[in-house]
């Protein structure tokens, strides 16, 4: 059982739900960064996603482009990415996920990357423009190399290819709320309980909501209906916000403790 699966099974014998936020990797430093993951470990979170900086990031809105643009000016990259998940591996119990793009992951070599990410302490990996059809090469280096391979549902999914998605998805389920981009909303879809009704019907892996959710009130309104909910978009904003203040790792701290209180007890 991989990390990623005890820490799931771990909470639902508590009933209580995973939150997962997510950083841009090097926005505004690496060495910030690796405080704020620290942080968000004594904040509550109970994995945390890093995003690896990418310059044609599809999948995400207007803010974490921003984050992704200034870590890439930075010089951050894949390798060094991996270099700070080893730096905090020593210093938090929680699992990590990287969420990339399929050019850097090619780039770096499938093996390579696949074996670097598990010696630095990497539980899981999101390729967020590999559909599961064409993700063979890398799922087969993951699984020998012990790295979970997590796959996206879309709300427009259609019944087989959501259950292709439910059984190639390792670790958990990583299910869009919405069509679009990643970026905070005021309110989420309405039919998102119903879609992810469906989803539960052909799986009993865990499934994790994420895209648009911001607050608070909207993590306790997901927590019903998941396993895990993931907050990106308001986070990297709010680092945007304040990445020149002494403030900035303290109050996302704060944030995420926000976050994580209506998901530590759920019927």
């Amino acid at each position: 059982m991989s990390r990623l699966a005890r820490t799931f099974a771990g909470l639902r014998r508590r009933g209580a739900r995973a939150l997962i936020p997510y950083f841009t990797a090097g926005d505004p430093s690496l060495d910030i960064t690796r405080q704020l993951v620290l942080e968000a470990a004594r904040g509550g979170a109970d994995l945390v996603e890093l995003g690896v900086p990418f310059s044609d990031p599809l999948a995400d809105g207007p803010v974490i482009q921003r984050a992704s643009q200034r870590a890439l000016a930075a010089g951050v990259s894949l390798a060094r990415v991996l270099e700070l998940a080893r730096a905090v591996q020593g210093a938090i119990t929680i699992p990590i996920v990287l969420l990339t793009y399929y050019n850097p992951v090619h780039a770096f070599g499938l093996k390579a990357f696949t074996h670097g990410a598990v010696e630095a302490g990497v539980d899981g990996v999101i390729v967020a423009d590999l559909p599961p059809e064409e993700a063979g090469p890398l799922a087969a280096d993951a699984r020998a190399a012990g790295l979970d391979l997590i796959h996206l549902v879309a709300p427009t999914s259609p019944p087989e290819r959501v259950r292709l998605i439910a059984r190639k998805s390792r670790g958990f389920i990583y299910f869009v709320s919405l069509t679009g981009v990643t970026g905070a909303r005021a309110t989420l879809p309405p039919d998102l309980a119903e879609n992810r009704r469906q989803l539960r019907a052909v799986t009993t892996k865990p499934v994790c909501v994420g895209f648009g959710i911001s607050t608070p009130e909207q993590v306790a309104a997901m927590a019903p209906h998941a396993d895990g909910v993931i907050v990106g978009s308001a986070i990297v904003r709010l680092v945007e916000a304040r990445a020149t203040s002494d403030r900035l790792v303290p109050e996302v701290g704060a944030f995420i403790a926000a976050l994580k209180a209506p998901l530590r007890s759920q019927p």
